[in-house]
């Protein structure tokens, strides 16, 4: 863990420490008899909505909208990609093991038992994508639900997130390592068809 998360951390906890002891004050006063004043209920209440300020403006800087609405978006998205790359991968090789079997079927004798025999090998293998498949698709499962709770609290809390776009602190291979790109997300052929078109509009 970062220093800075430590730091985070430290200070959230914080908070909720000082936001149990207030709640805990508050209401073991009220539960006392006339002794204690309106006045000391109303300053540590007073208190207790400094505390909730502070943690709103505080997960506002964390820019909570940026998680629900980015980077676990973007994640579930690349494990769908991955799902779908993997299906497709596997159903190649099983169509090619189908074709590898036919052939050996022409060949006959004891080679064509060797060369079934390794198939069968593959395709067992191939039941990796199933098993693969279903452990992904709790995990993005997973970050769904999480992202569905921060939204809660983010609206519970009406929490403003902060005006500041995100540093990429990433250096060298690091900042270029995004993956391939997603299908949904590609340029078209037909964009980049229109875009020259529109190109050599202008230069006329």
């Amino acid at each position: 863990m970062s220093d800075v998360s430590v730091k985070k951390t430290t200070v959230v906890g914080g908070k909720k420490d000082r936001i149990v002891a207030l709640i805990s004050s508050v209401v073991s006063k009220v539960e006392q008899d006339e002794k204690v004043s309106l006045t000391e209920i109303m300053t540590e209440l007073r208190d207790l909505l400094l505390v909730i300020e502070e943690t709103r403006i505080d997960l506002g800087m964390a820019r909570p909208t940026d998680i629900t609405g980015e980077h676990i978006p973007g994640a579930t998205d690349e494990l769908d990609a991955i799902i779908d790359a993997t299906s497709e991968a596997t159903g190649t090789i099983m169509d090619c093991c189908d074709v590898i079997q036919e052939r050996a079927g022409e060949v006959g004798g004891e080679q064509a038992d060797a060369i079934t025999a390794e198939v069968m090998k593959i395709f067992e293998a191939c039941s990796f994508q199933d098993i693969t498949g279903q452990r992904v698709s709790k995990v993005v499962k997973t970050f769904r639900d999480i992202e569905e709770k921060i939204d809660k609290l983010v609206c519970a809390l009406g929490v403003k997130t902060a005006d500041i776009l995100p540093e990429d602190t990433r250096e060298g291979d690091d900042a270029l390592m995004n993956g391939p790109q997603l299908a949904s997300k590609a340029i078209s052929q037909e964009d980049i068809d229109k875009l020259m078109a529109e190109l050599d509009g202008v230069s006329e």
